[in-house]
């Protein structure tokens, strides 16, 4: 696990000497950072391809992106599970206008399940920080959004990677999903799953977590949340 954390040490440090070079400038960068362990079953992972699908080319996102001062977003889709398991599914797309969401929507369904193992959140936010300090965007935002219906279980230490993702200048905001078949959210040392991610995993300015339910679909929350993170509205 050290290794792990040294690595992405290794990574901002760099990222801080490079020079300066010419970067697409983007309104938000964001990595949709989503569970695809083995707690997510086949119909499940299958709600939550569509369910980002269809959110991402919905009039409500788009109107957002449009709202911005570049009117342009860069979108990441990554799964995670185990710690050597976290995977780019659709890499780095601009999305400004219905034409690109729709791609980018289109790739996502299409794309395979790859991940395997079970809930290492913080190798999840380490991949995507990685992701975001490497690539050729600079965006007024940079955001992780984890989604997932568990609470951190392996992998390198939660609060070292998620300092460093903070001290980088992203914010990480949470997803906690209540499963298709289960009665409650799966806890986390006796906290709520809610409770660990606004304890353990969310951070930086305006970081807020949302739940998904019987009440509140996951479809509907993550319509909600994308449009909350790229008009770059305030937390609660």
């Amino acid at each position: 696990m050290k290794p792990f954390v040294l690595l992405l040490a290794f990574c901002l440090a760099a990222f801080a000497a490079a020079p300066a070079i010419s970067a697409e400038k983007v309104d938000v960068e964001l990595v949709l950072a989503v569970d695809g362990s083995g707690s997510i079953d086949d119909i499940e992972f299958a709600l939550q391809r569509k369910g980002y699908a269809r959110a991402i080319a919905h009039p409500l996102v788009l109107n957002a992106i449009r709202g911005g001062e570049f009117r342009k977003i860069a979108v990441l889709f990554v799964e995670w599970g185990a710690p050597e398991s976290v995977e780019t599914i659709v890499d780095w797309t601009v999305i400004s206008d219905p034409a690109s969401a729709k791609a980018f929507a289109k790739r996502l369904v299409a794309a395979p399940r790859e991940v395997f193992g079970y809930n290492s959140i913080s190798a999840a936010i380490a991949y995507s920080t990685k992701q975001i300090l490497s690539n050729a965007y600079d965006g007024k935002q940079k955001i992780i959004d984890i989604s997932g219906d568990g609470p951190q279980i392996n992998g390198p230490p939660l609060q070292a990677v998620r300092a460093a993702a903070l001290k980088a200048g992203i914010t990480i905001n949470g997803l906690a999903i209540k499963t298709r078949t289960g009665t409650s959210f799966r806890s986390s040392f006796g906290v709520p799953l809610e409770v660990h991610y606004r304890q353990e995993v969310i951070g930086g300015p305006g970081a807020f977590v949302m739940t998904a339910d019987e009440e509140t679909p996951f479809e509907e929350v993550i319509l909600s949340k994308l449009v909350r993170e790229i008009a770059m509205l305030p937390g609660r």
